[in-house]
């Protein structure tokens, strides 16, 4: 059984004092967490990483970066590479988010160059996917799926894969309230195990884990997580709450027992 994962993303929210406290909070709740059921990962800030790693260290709690750069060091103004993560703690990397590729112009090309950064340093790479408004209306969800599957993890050895988390994320579910629906969802996370059958075996296919990211909410939690193919979340807005982000880990862990 694919063991499940839930990643908080804090996106540009809490400066160092504020994410000390939200992850001391989520120490606090998720005590008796079950590190073998599940896999908890909170992902602050750059300029937190470091403090909140401390907080988390004793803890099973895991700590995860939002982004990279692919070089390892260089002439590089405002870029943070994978060895820097690693030393200030982190062990996944959120890679090629819906909002990187909106805003900052992230494409397929170097979400691949980051994912062989980040494996060539032993951390785990959170790799995103996932169709807008506009091409899920035109029916091209399955359309962009491979696009940013066949391109973003062209060149990954089946080994490679086995090391990946892909999070599908339907971005006209991000940040609107709107989620998409359980059997939305599991035909999103089915597509993407299909074609990872296709690209390696079923075997292999059936071990690599995929979260779903858009709007998850402790309200819908459950729900999502009882579909097969949904093997955790990547959540927004609901990390940034204590109360929110550890009913949603408790609801998943619940669930997937």
């Amino acid at each position: 059984m694919r063991k499940i994962i839930i990643a908080g993303n804090w996106k540009m929210y809490k400066a160092i004092p504020q994410a000390i406290e939200l992850a001391n909070g989520l120490k606090r709740e998720l005590f008796e967490l079950d590190a073998q059921n599940i896999d908890v990962v909170i992902c602050p800030v750059f300029t937190a990483l470091s403090e909140v790693s401390e907080v988390v260290a004793e803890s099973d709690i895991q700590l995860g970066a939002q982004n990279c750069y692919w070089q390892d060091e260089g002439a590089f103004t405002g870029e943070i590479s994978a060895p820097m993560l690693k030393d200030a703690g982190v062990q996944f990397v959120i890679i090629g988010h819906s909002e990187r590729r909106q805003y900052f112009g992230e494409t397929n090309e170097s979400v691949n160059k980051k994912i062989a950064a980040v494996l060539k340093h032993g951390l785990t790479p959170i790799v995103c996917v996932g169709e807008n408004l506009k091409e899920r209306e035109n029916g091209k969800t399955f359309e962009v799926l491979t696009d940013h599957i066949e391109n973003g993890l062209k060149d990954a050895t089946e080994e490679d894969i086995l090391k990946i988390v892909i999070a599908y994320e339907p971005v006209w579910a991000i940040g609107t309230g709107k989620t998409a629906t359980p059997m939305q969802a599991q035909e999103a996370h089915k597509y993407i195990r299909d074609l990872l059958a296709k690209m390696y075996n079923k075997d292999t296919a059936n071990m690599v884990r995929i979260q779903y990211g858009g709007s998850v909410k402790p309200e819908n939690t459950a729900e999502l997580m009882k579909q097969p193919d949904v093997d955790g979340a990547l959540v927004g807005g609901a990390s940034l709450s204590v109360a929110s982000f550890t009913t949603i880990v408790k609801y998943a862990s619940e669930v997937k027992k």
